[in-house]
Formats: C-alpha cells, sequence, structure tokens
C-alpha cells in the first residue's frame, strides 16, 4: 500500500488522497475533483474502485459524480451522508475495518463535531495504527469549526478519539492549514518554540512540490485544541479555572473571529 498525499491548490487548501494497493487498485478519499484523481490513476496505471468521503461538504465530494461515470466505482461515507453526497452506495460504521492489502486495514471512526456526518480512517498496520486521515475534524496544528455541527461534540471526539492516539502516528488532514493554524498558536503561546520552529519549515515549504506531515506527538507539542492545560492558553481565554471542555470551546470560538 502507498499513500499519495496530493495538495489541490484549491482555493480552500485541499488535499485529495489515493491510496494505492498491491492489486493495481485505488481507493480515493475525498476528490477535489476529478482531474487530480485521473492524473494519479494514469500515472500508477491504477483502477479506481472505490471513493471515500469523510464528510459531505462541497469541496470533498465534487469530484465524485464525474468520476462514478468514468470508473463505475462505489462511494462510501457516513449514513448520516445519504441524501447529500453523490453516489453514496456503501454506509461505513464504527469500529468497521476495511481491507486494503495483506495486514494492512482503515479503520472507522465516527467523528461528529465538524458536522454530524463525518468519518475519520485510522490505517493499521498488523493491528498497529500507524496514520490517521482526519477530514476536517483535526488539522495541522488546529481543528476544524464547528458552523454546521457543534463545538462541545467537536471536544469529545478530539479529546476521546484523538488525544489518546500514539506519538508516532502521521497525521493526513484534509486541507493544508499548518502556517494560519502556527500563527493562531503564536497568538496565544508566544514562546512556544516548538510553533516559531514549525512555523519557518511551513513558510519555506512548497506542499505542491512535499506537503509536510505531522505526528499526533508533533500536535502535542504546538496544536493549541492539544494542548489545553496550557497556562498561556488558559490566562489568553481567561479560563484558568474552567474545565478543558470550556476551554476547548473558548479556543474554538476564538479561532473562528481570529
Amino acid at each position: 500500500m502507498k499513500i499519495h498525499q496530493v495538495y489541490t491548490a484549491s482555493e480552500l487548501r485541499n488535499f485529495t488522497y489515493l491510496i494505492e494497493l498491491a492489486d493495481g487498485t485505488a481507493i480515493a478519499i475525498d476528490p477535489w475533483d476529478e482531474m487530480v484523481v485521473n492524473k494519479l490513476l494514469g500515472d500508477n496505471q491504477l483502477t479506481l474502485k472505490a471513493i471515500i468521503n469523510t464528510h459531505e461538504h462541497w469541496d470533498h465530494i465534487q469530484g465524485n459524480p464525474a468520476l462514478v461515470a468514468q470508473h463505475g466505482c462505489e462511494v462510501w461515507a457516513h449514513t448520516n451522508g445519504q441524501g447529500k453526497i453523490p453516489g453514496l452506495s456503501r454506509t461505513l460504521v464504527a469500529g468497521e475495518k476495511i481491507t486494503l492489502d495483506s495486514g494492512i486495514e482503515l479503520q472507522v471512526l465516527d467523528t461528529p463535531g465538524h458536522t454530524f456526518a463525518h468519518l475519520c480512517f485510522l490505517v493499521l498496520d498488523k493491528s498497529q495504527v500507524k496514520a490517521v486521515f482526519t477530514g476536517d475534524t483535526l488539522f495541522n496544528a488546529g481543528v476544524g469549526h464547528c458552523r454546521s455541527g457543534d463545538a462541545e461534540v467537536l471536544y469529545q471526539t478530539v479529546s476521546k478519539q484523538f488525544h489518546s492516539l500514539a506519538d508516532d502516528v502521521v497525521v493526513y488532514p484534509g486541507h493544508e492549514y499548518l502556517e494560519n493554524n502556527l500563527r493562531f498558536t503564536l497568538s496565544l503561546e508566544p514562546d512556544n518554540l516548538n510553533a516559531q520552529a514549525w512555523l519557518q519549515r511551513a513558510i519555506e515549504s512548497d506542499p505542491v512540490v512535499a506537503p509536510i506531515t505531522t505526528r499526533i506527538g508533533d500536535e502535542r507539542l504546538f496544536n493549541s485544541f492539544f494542548r489545553l492545560s496550557s497556562p498561556d492558553i488558559r490566562e489568553r481565554l481567561d479560563c484558568l479555572s474552567a474545565t478543558d471542555k470550556q476551554v476547548f470551546i473558548a479556543l474554538r470560538s476564538l479561532r473562528d473571529n481570529w
């Protein structure tokens, strides 16, 4: 199995992913458009067997109709995506495992908060979690907005399903927001040396050539939504004695208007 991470240079800075399998087939995750996916398929001589949509927002599904028409592929997504996600043919449930290659599986996570039709996916290698596709739930150095969801629910999702992941798990988000998110971190924690170093790296990088990936251990160092006990963050939010949930919700509200 090989994961192709493609920065689409779209107006919303989307990532599209293609999971290349040993049998010459592939699974596309959140196709921005059919041209991105078809180029990857052609360059690697692959056949598209399925699309996975992490959720129903237009920028994650707009490639579906053309790809289904061209390839006759299935579309897999959350059951709440019915009537919203074009071509949806298989609904996935939490805990379900999808075999990719020998010893390699995707495990489905039900991850509400950004929307209520959102799934994320753990990549398991011999039952060990190696990576996670996070859609718009978790970004590099941030989390998704809740304009069509709920911040309290997102807190439960992030704290229970992502804070507990091992440090070496690679994060594959739905958008390239690293630089801007790190600037938000530094607005709260100006002395965070890890955020400063990663910001410089983000500024100097070209996501078209080589997208930056982070690991969960990195997120603990500079993602404000993983740093709910930080005295600097709590003081900035006037939440010194608040619960972690209250800090998270206040952070999300501040980020909405930042």
